[in-house]
């Protein structure tokens, strides 16, 4: 086995290092996507059926190995079915905006303290809101659902939007880059989700878990009922947030 990996590494080409290299950011990208969500454990599945897979061969174990290797075959349809919100957003994600991202996190910074005054005024307030932030996937879908806006984030527009007597309060608010681009927008609910039963009724944190489940969007949630605000990514949620930890989490996010 040594030997054959000594006559590989002796026979390589720039090609078979563009090749690795490739594969290696795939794979590590596909990682980042997984990690903090609900398909974590189920890679972690696969990544164990994997190992056994070659522990089999190199051990010679024949109906073992016979037996995952039929399993494979109809495995790959289920990889498809679980991480189809996975593969969804990584596809999505070779078109972004990765590269602006740096510059457009120094812009909007001090824009955004605006944000973080409002979701506290809000909260102390106990006036429900639902706010998505767009990313690196297009939420425009979503915004053709509300009505455009298209106004410089203020912390005076989102109090004024989220006013009870507003007609467009029971919607979401999505705000990209520093424009909040719409309004009353309706986003999508979660096919399942783990929350507990104190959440069944409460339909903007579906809502937020829903987005952030379908997009790479941070959605903002803050509760009529009780005040907290709470923060969905990758459909999980943050609940019992003060201001700086919803600031801390949410620039973290945004690198």
């Amino acid at each position: 086995m040594l030997s054959n990996i000594i006559n590989a590494l002796t026979h390589i080409t720039l090609a078979d290092v563009f090749d690795i290299l490739l594969m290696t950011v795939i794979i590590y990208s596909f990682i980042r996507l997984v990690k903090d969500s609900k398909a974590y454990q189920m890679a972690i599945g696969i990544a164990v059926i994997g190992i056994f897979f070659l522990i089999t061969q190199w051990g010679r174990l024949v109906v073992s190995n016979w037996l995952i290797r039929n399993f494979v075959n109809y495995a790959i349809f289920a990889i498809i079915v679980l991480f189809q919100g996975e593969i969804r957003r990584f596809l999505t994600t070779l078109g972004s905006r990765t590269f602006r991202r740096t510059f457009f996190l120094r812009t909007v910074k001090k824009k955004w303290e605006d944000l973080f005054i409002a979701v506290d005024y809000l909260a102390k307030h106990k006036i429900g809101a639902l706010i998505a932030i767009e990313r690196e996937i297009s939420l425009k879908s979503y915004m053709e659902t509300g009505t455009g806006i298209d106004g410089f984030l203020s912390k005076d527009l989102l109090a004024s939007i989220f006013y009870p007597n507003s007609s467009l309060h029971d919607g979401a608010v999505i705000i990209k880059d520093n424009k909040i681009s719409a309004a009353g927008c309706l986003l999508p609910l979660p096919a399942s989700h783990k929350l507990g039963k104190e959440f069944q009724t409460r339909t903007r944190h579906l809502a937020a878990i829903g987005l952030s489940m379908e997009t790479d969007a941070a959605v903002i949630v803050v509760s009529e009922e009780t005040g907290t605000i709470s923060l969905a990514t990758h459909g999980n949620l943050q609940s019992k947030l003060k201001k700086e930890q919803l600031k801390e989490l949410l620039f973290q996010y945004m690198k």
